[in-house]
């Protein structure tokens, strides 16, 4: 649940914008909410409006007036991110995140609710982000992970089994594994619709790993005294409800290190980053394909796959033994 009781009403107006007509996401509005909120809290003491010795939480920015958004100059907006930067080392990634929350707030008050004359964020450039090769499990490590997952002697060794599963096969996001619900999955053609970022709805087709697996976990999975919330969930948790993030991850956490895998290095991201790097690697798939499976809005987050096969490139050329001659 995001806490809106402390906004100023044009905030308010914005995220139910975001809501109602761009059809964010619940997680996407709460982080515009987290931004935007810690953006106005710095105005407020970049404008002298009160004390920089007070901390953050304490600034109370309700009865905020939207004159003061009027003043808002590009310059100001690059202050609070060299702020970011200067004062919490924030890495380029966040403040590109923090960037676009107040470019499309900005773009909201002047040319969609016509609030402000002057949109002071329509030049304001993302954060040049180091493009970093993703780190992810090799394919030895990945069947390492699966054996350990399905030798396990536990009563939920099924459901874990085709969790760790999906995502080494379909590299979907945490959010979407959750997500899914019995009726979304086609048997017969052997796919399924899961809800991506920005509430996209989008199909993963399932090949005969995910299918077998997913058939396994079905004849054990409970049946009765499910919450009537989550009859529908494919996986439940210990207290049959629709299981959570939270729970996901330890099992994550679990089987990699029950598969001797370094468990600060891996996460259930690095499993989504994984099965792509192997299907880009190993299964000749184009870019534009493997963007679709991800569900990447741009092209060019989907290209950080192909720095790592460059990478594997650059690596054989180097341990050619005629390399130091």
């Amino acid at each position: 649940m995001i806490n809106t009781e402390g906004n100023p009403t044009f905030l308010n107006s914005f995220l139910d914008y975001t809501a109602t007509i761009l059809n964010k996401s619940p997680n996407t509005i709460k982080e515009y909410n987290y931004d935007l909120n810690n953006f106005l809290k710095f105005i407020l003491v970049h404008f002298r409006m009160v004390s920089d010795k007070k901390a953050f939480k304490e600034i109370d920015i309700h009865d905020m007036d939207i004159s003061i958004i009027s003043r808002i100059t590009l310059e100001d907006i690059h202050a609070y991110l060299f702020y970011l930067k200067n004062n919490f080392q924030s890495k380029a990634a966040t403040r590109a995140r923090k960037t676009a929350s107040i470019r499309v707030f900005f773009n909201y008050l002047s040319n969609k609710a016509g609030l402000i004359d002057k949109n002071p964020a329509q030049n304001l450039e993302t954060p040049k982000q180091d493009k970093r090769v993703p780190k992810y499990l090799s394919l030895d490590d990945s069947k390492k992970l699966l054996e350990a997952a399905s030798n396990i002697d536990d009563r939920n060794k099924e459901r874990d089994y085709a969790i760790i599963t999906l995502f080494l096969n379909c590299g979907m996001r945490l959010s979407e594994l959750v997500g899914i619900n019995i009726k979304d999955i086609n048997f017969n053609d052997c796919k399924m619709t899961v809800i991506g970022k920005g509430n996209k709805e989008r199909t993963i087709y399932l090949n005969n790993a995910c299918m077998n697996a997913i058939k396994t976990y079905l004849v054990v999975r409970p049946r009765d005294s499910v919450k009537s919330n989550s009859r529908d969930a494919l996986f439940l948790s210990e207290r049959k409800e629709r299981i959570s993030n939270r729970t996901v991850q330890y099992i994550v956490k679990q089987e990699l290190y029950k598969a001797g895998l370094d468990t600060n290095k891996y996460s259930v991201h690095k499993l989504r980053h994984t099965a792509a790097t192997l299907m880009y690697q190993y299964g000749n798939v184009d870019i534009r394909a493997l963007q679709e499976l991800l569900g990447h809005e741009s092209i060019s987050t989907t290209e950080i796959y192909t720095h790592v096969a460059n990478e594997q490139v650059r690596n054989a050329v180097e341990s050619n033994p005629l390399a130091n001659l």
